[in-house]
């Protein structure tokens, strides 16, 4: 359930297209044999290198340029067998995985080349309005902060991922980003998680079992939240060290820049589910310091992809600022933001603001804006700089509403998703509690 829409198929429930080595008929027959300069230029070329470019057949049965990240021997195959694991170079991280040679298009084989020098300009590849929304929406990579060294580092460390699918109740789930599993894992394509507990066992067999015997129907925390079938528990890390530890292995299955936590005695777990007669089912979480001296209200946010897109993540976000409110403090979230995260606060920020800015009667001040929403100053003034809402004058910053302008930004910034119903928060601030 990656980012992008993935048929497995071709059309019409077909299986893709052969690859470019074994031409086929209209009516699937063989056709003409390789010839013999096709034969040399297959073995000049393979094994192919890391750092090779090339055309890769995808899930939409179409050619989209990859570059090699890793490569493995196939078992049981001749010695020059080899599958590749490629990042297609158009799109996020996220779809990066391993690929059979027949999916690949060797005519188009690119020599290495110096990582110094990347795409510059378009693949030349055309491409539905669909799919450029869904690339500009997902390829910033969330590493603004990491110099280039520790980038690179991060990169070359989590560069292949490590368990291709999840199953996590009701949802078999494709990863996205590589997660430091402990060593006996390694081995693992698939992983098991008990929905509750979120322990993670290797064979379907365990996780049967496991059900058989745990007892836990919601996470292991105090309920701070519910109105309808939503519900929120916050989960002291301290107290529920291994349900935290599970809970950061999970998330950094769809988080690239996250760094894990094996200490989590500091962290508080928010944990968003939507409820039924089973029990309550994890649907994303948020984490939060316990002590912060930056001002972070957030650490970590994730919505799991199968319930991405229904205004769970700004749920998530405006609940964060709510705890806020109650704690009488600004707040921001931690950074870097992942791609997805990033996106999300300036929609967040962008609606709550110019909501204010609409009402409001007046002159305002960007302190009695951050006084209102327990968003930090420095957000605010990003924020509207951005939206070019705000001038410099006489030495300070003014603020220009005007009414037309604030429509046309907030019908940009999109839907607000789900309310958080204040009256239905019972929660007392970490440093108050016993």
């Amino acid at each position: 359930m990656g980012s992008l829409e993935t048929p497995t198929g071709g059309e019409n429930g077909s299986a893709p297209s052969a690859g470019k080595g074994k031409s086929m008929s209209v009516d699937g027959a063989e056709a003409a044999p390789e010839t013999d300069m096709s034969k040399r230029r297959r073995s000049s070329v393979l094994p192919l290198e890391v750092g090779t470019r090339v055309m890769c057949r995808w899930r939409d049965s179409k050619y989209h340029p990859v570059k090699v990240i890793e490569r493995r021997k196939v078992h049981n195959a001749i010695p020059s067998d080899y599958e590749y694991y490629v990042h297609y170079t158009e799109f996020n991280r996220r779809l990066d995985e391993w690929v059979k040679l027949e999916q690949l298009d060797l005519d188009s084989v690119e020599a290495v080349v110096d990582e110094k020098v990347e795409e510059k300009g378009a693949t030349g590849l055309k491409m539905t309005r669909h799919q450029k929304r869904k690339i500009d929406e997902t390829h910033v990579e969330g590493h603004e902060e990491l110099d280039a060294a520790s980038l690179r580092e991060h990169e070359e460390f989590t560069k292949v991922k490590n368990i291709a699918t999840i199953e996590l109740g009701r949802y078999e789930i494709e990863t996205w980003y590589f997660s430091p599993f402990p060593p006996e894992y390694n081995d693992c394509l698939r992983l098991y998680f008990c929905e509750f507990c979120l322990n993670f066992m290797k064979r379907k067999e365990q996780l049967q079992r496991h059900m058989r015997k745990c007892d836990l129907k919601h996470p292991p925390g105090d309920e701070i939240y519910r109105s309808g079938t939503l519900s929120m528990f916050e989960v002291d890390g301290k107290k529920n060290k291994v349900y935290g530890q599970n809970l950061c292995y999970l998330a950094k299955l769809f988080l690239d820049h996250k760094t894990l936590y094996y200490d989590v005695d500091l962290f508080l777990f928010y944990v968003l589910c939507e409820c039924d007669d089973r029990g309550c089912h994890m649907v994303g979480y948020f984490s939060k310091e316990k002590h912060s001296e930056e001002s972070y209200n957030l650490a970590c946010i994730l919505t799991l992809p199968p319930y991405q897109r229904k205004g769970y993540g700004k749920f998530l976000i405006a609940f964060s600022y709510e705890l806020s409110k109650k704690e009488s403090k600004v707040g921001t979230p931690e950074r870097p933001l992942s791609d997805l995260g990033l996106l999300s606060y300036r929609g967040y920020w962008t609606r709550v603001l110019l909501d204010i800015l609409k009402k409001h009667k007046g002159n305002i001040s960007i302190k009695e804006l951050s006084d209102m929403t327990a968003i930090k100053a420095e957000d605010i003034l990003t924020t509207l700089q951005s939206l070019e809402l705000i001038q410099y004058r006489k030495g300070q910053h003014v603020i220009c509403a005007d009414p037309k302008v604030l429509d046309r930004h907030l019908k940009a910034a999109g839907r607000g998703g789900l309310e958080v119903d204040v009256s239905k928060l019972i929660w007392t601030p970490y440093k108050e509690q016993s």
